[in-house]
């Protein structure tokens, strides 16, 4: 995976994230932008933890930047034979430095990651307070509506029982069929 392709994805993946989890659950806003802080966060301290994993690899170095190689000694003249010994420790030692220097030329690559980590995290914390705050409005909001509700079940159980003690005292009711019909108020001298 190359350089370019792990910052593209740093920042790709987040913000497809919230585009399609913004337009599906729109209500949880705030928590979605959150996640999507938090995922740009990890996203980022897991190329570096890439990075540091493989810092031997050419793609983090500078170009032109070559290995160093031990010299042979055992090709000297007369006492190539016994120097044999002084090879294998000297291409140990280059080796060594050889990854001293790829390790010190990926380490300002995955400090750019790690520093983004960061920088997504600081921001995640007045996100945290922010989706908080917006949550317990919402939370008091519907316990409001939910109280209101109650309250009009409430009255209407209380309509009710009043119909069903009015029915049991004996009250008439009009016949199936028959229509009750308002004649309004009497007039003066009709009879």
């Amino acid at each position: 995976m190359s350089l370019d392709l792990l910052r593209i994805l740093t920042w790709v993946v987040p913000v497809v994230v919230v585009v399609v989890a913004g337009f599906l659950l729109r209500r949880s806003f705030h928590w979605i932008a959150l996640g999507a802080v938090l995922l740009f966060a990890a996203l980022n301290a897991g190329a570096a933890i890439y990075v540091l994993n493989h810092f031997s690899d050419a793609r983090w170095s500078p170009e032109g930047q070559e290995t160093l190689s031990a010299p042979s000694l055992s090709e000297t003249p007369m006492v190539g034979d016994f120097l044999e010994p002084l090879d294998s420790a000297l291409e140990g030692v280059v080796g060594g430095v050889n990854d001293f220097r790829a390790f010190q030329e990926a380490l300002p690559v995955a400090l750019n990651f790690l520093a983004a980590s960061g920088w997504a995290l600081l921001v995640a914390f007045p996100l945290v307070v922010v989706a908080a705050v917006v949550s317990f409005a919402a939370a008091q909001r519907r316990k409001a509506e939910f109280r209101k509700y109650r309250a009009t079940v409430d009255s209407l159980k209380d309509e009710l029982d009043q119909i069903k003690r009015q029915l049991a005292a004996g009250y008439p009711t009009p016949p199936a069929g028959s229509h009750v019909v308002d004649v309004g108020p009497r007039q003066p001298g009709r009879g």
